[in-house]
């Protein structure tokens, strides 16, 4: 029988999570042997897993890693069922290791080595989490990204604009106001930059809700069709303008839409500004 020291014992839980009697009884099983203890206490780490399997995971965090010339940008979401678990600080730097790793490869979205990561933290810590979504963001030579995250990690949002006069994006002010914009687009989570961006399928089932909408309201009974016509287009004008990027009230003065404001920072700065593309990540969301 192999002399089972306190050091073994420690060691092994610092490698699987299991608790003190677990990896000692682990152990003793395996009369000492530390690879097949390690590897039963696994095992039964993703069994407890599977009983878990149909829990949801809408805690979790978003990551972001940027290059340090700001040539592209990486975010990534990690699920967990827990907020408990989110705060863990393993659950964190596994992600943080998930975006270093996924920018310095050029990895562009899930893989699976990545979601190994976070299946070996889940194993260990016994909760089921996962490696929800990837992506990369990159920009030219004209091109300037801002990252943001709020709060503890819920929301993350990535701005890329550009300009016919790139050295603008060292003007402090003009810096200031696309992280700005960054800022509006987690607080207003817009569903396009502009209307053309908008799916039509997708805006059409809208309107065939204002539609019925329209039809059950008893002060509009007996208005003429042309009426009708004008009002479901003005809700769906609306509407569309309540979504959109550009035609929203900018968050640090509502009197203008953030068109007019971007406008008026290029102005300013002496060239055009235009916001090009945004990503926005919110834990737990589609």
């Amino acid at each position: 029988m192999a002399d089972i020291t306190a050091s073994d014992v420690k060691r092994l839980r610092e490698k699987t999570g299991a608790g003190m009697m677990e990896c000692k009884n682990a152990l003793v099983e395996f009369d000492g042997d530390f690879a097949k203890a390690e590897k039963s206490l696994k095992e039964k780490g993703l069994a407890a897993l599977e009983k878990r399997a149909s829990r949801a995971t809408n805690n979790g965090k978003v990551f972001i890693k940027m290059k340090d010339d700001g040539s592209s940008v990486v975010l990534v979401e990690l699920n967990a069922e827990t907020d408990f678990v989110a705060r863990n600080p393993e659950f964190i730097a596994v992600g943080q290791t998930i975006a270093a790793q996924a920018l310095d490869k050029g990895i562009t979205s899930p893989t699976d080595e990545l979601s190994g990561m976070v299946q070996d933290l889940a194993t260990k810590i016994r909760e089921k989490m996962g490696l929800k979504r990837l992506c990369m963001v990159k920009a030219s030579s004209n091109e300037y990204l801002v990252q943001y995250i709020h709060g503890d990690g819920n929301i993350g949002v990535v701005v890329k604009c550009e300009s016919d006069k790139p050295e603008i994006f060292k003007d402090e002010e003009v810096k200031s106001f696309i992280f700005s914009l960054a800022l509006h687009i987690a607080a207003f989570n817009p569903v396009a930059i502009d209307r053309t961006k908008i799916d039509q399928a997708w805006l059409k089932e809208q309107e065939g809700i204002f539609k019925v909408q329209m039809e059950q309201d008893e002060k509009l009974k007996g208005k003429p069709e042309n009426v009708l016509t004008g009002i479901l287009a003005g809700k769906v004008t609306k509407y569309v303008s309540e979504i959109c990027l550009m035609e929203q009230g900018y968050v640090k003065d509502e009197k203008l839409t953030v068109a007019k404001a971007i406008e008026e920072c290029g102005k300013k700065a002496g060239a055009k500004l235009t916001v090009i593309d945004y990503i926005y990540y919110k834990v737990g969301a589609e």
